[in-house]
């Protein structure tokens, strides 16, 4: 039987040293997977006769509320960051025993197929069931697509020079998600107005970033786009540079954040770069591309700022603040995670 004594990890993503090890050590692969697994890749693609299939599974574990919109999204998400187009969803909901019923199994299904309606998303099979030991509803999604030949946006593509961008605003989920989850203790400390509109942050501007992507691509000269998700902005600049073998700094003063998103966060001790952070998109360009990008985002109603750079520095992150300059904050565990 495995060992199962040691250091106890935290919840939330493996460590990417870790990952980057039992990917090295066990995925298998064969010459039709032109993306395989590994650090900062988004989803997987399969070269078939006549088109690459892009294939993404995601679970969504701390939300309760809309949890069926979250899965759609964040996995339409992963696959856009490839330039692929969302075409078909399998589910595997796992239910909590004695807190289900028909009623409850009926709203998950109703909001999971109007989800997938928004994304010309056909709902195609998956296995449904009452599991003992759980809490609360863990639904689990893998989502196919399609990207023509010639237009699949490999990971790994960022070169030191290129400059990081990120779409809309800083945690847009994380944020959404507390004033979903927390809203009564919320609405104690904090002005009820301001929780009501960070939880519409889920459908205004939405954790969506296929317009995102679809916008930069059209533009040009994006050489990676990343989807940051559990651990936050700083989680994902971490990954995008590293399947680069690149480092990357950050301008923490320049990267934009909502007032909604400060306010709760720093009502909950908690810090907004380490927050789910789906509904905005991580960028690297070409130094000479970014204009052209800011503009197309403005042109599309999308707001794109330049947060950082990619660096030829591999394995270090910094963060400047204040002119000052330290290592970008490494987060076990999602900042959201540590206190729902």
């Amino acid at each position: 039987m495995a060992d199962t004594h040691g250091e106890r990890l935290p919840v939330g993503k493996l460590p990417g040293e870790l990952l980057a090890r039992l990917i090295a050590t066990y995925a298998t692969t064969d010459p039709t997977v032109v993306v395989g697994p590994g650090v900062g890749s988004d989803a997987a693609a399969i070269q078939l006769a006549g088109t690459t299939l892009v294939v993404k599974t995601d679970p969504i574990t701390f939300a309760t509320e809309n949890a069926p919109r979250y899965l759609v999204n964040v996995n339409a998400n992963d696959l856009a960051c490839l330039g692929a187009t969302a075409r078909w969803m399998m589910l595997t909901a796992l239910l909590p025993e004695g807190a289900t019923t028909e009623a409850l199994i009926e709203s998950l299904f109703c909001e999971l197929r109007d989800a997938c309606r928004e994304r010309s998303i056909c709902l195609v099979g998956g296995h449904t069931e009452i599991t003992a030991g759980l809490d609360r509803p863990i639904l689990v999604g893998v989502l196919i697509g399609e990207v023509e030949a010639g237009s699949l946006l490999r990971p790994g593509g960022a070169r030191p020079g290129d400059q990081l961008l990120l779409t809309k605003a800083l945690a847009l989920e994380g944020t959404a998600l507390l004033a979903r989850e927390l809203a009564p203790r919320l609405r104690i400390a904090l002005d009820p107005a301001l929780i009501t509109r960070a939880a519409n942050l889920l459908y205004d501007p939405g954790i969506s970033v296929v317009a995102d992507a679809a916008c930069l691509l059209r533009a040009g000269g994006v050489t990676a786009l990343h989807d940051p998700t559990e651990g936050g902005l700083a989680t994902g600049v971490r990954e995008l540079a590293l399947a680069a073998g690149c480092g990357a700094t950050i301008d923490r003063d320049a990267v934009p954040i909502l007032a909604e998103t400060a306010t709760i966060a720093a009502e909950l001790g908690i810090e907004p770069l380490g927050m789910l952070a789906s509904g905005s998109l991580l960028a690297a360009a070409d130094p000479g591309a970014v204009e052209l990008l800011v503009a197309a985002g403005a042109a599309a109603g999308i707001p794109v700022t330049r947060i950082g750079s990619v660096t030829n520095q591999p394995g270090r992150f910094t963060i400047r603040a204040g002119g000052v300059e330290r290592e970008l904050p490494v987060y076990a565990s999602d900042e959201v995670a540590r206190v729902l």
